[in-house]
């Protein structure tokens, strides 16, 4: 399956979860519910991923992913009412420092489900 068809797949079990709950609940709440609908279609993942985070060297802390599917797409979960720059700054930051190619930034929090795709630059020529 290319990332292309993994996104979709992911963007459409995430619209299940926010049609059948809404918007108002807190993030744990749809991530929970989002695990079961990836299961539910078939897809691997490994949700609270933990990965170091380093600087000059050094080890300075750790960040832990909602969820990384199939190995190559991180997703990261909101429940705000709207999307901000400083949250694909984040989403595109954990991309990197996974070091995948793609990543998806969900908001649930929304009236509307929310969804940004977010690129690791150092694969944009592939």
């Amino acid at each position: 399956m290319d990332l292309n068809e993994l996104t979709y797949k992911i963007n459409g079990c995430a619209m299940k979860v926010h049609n059948a709950l809404g918007n108002g609940f807190q993030e744990v709440i749809y991530q929970r519910c989002l695990a079961i609908e990836l299961s539910k279609a078939g897809l691997g993942f490994e949700r609270e991923k933990e990965h170091a985070i380093y600087y000059d060297g050094g080890e300075v802390g750790s960040r832990r992913a909602d969820f990384i599917v199939e190995g190559t797409v991180l997703v990261e979960l909101k429940a705000l009412i709207n999307l901000e720059d400083v949250h694909l700054a984040q989403a595109k930051n954990y991309v990197v420092a996974y070091d995948l190619k793609i990543g998806l930034l969900i908001n649930f929090g929304a009236v509307s489900l929310q969804f940004k795709k977010v690129f690791n630059p150092r694969y944009a020529n592939e």
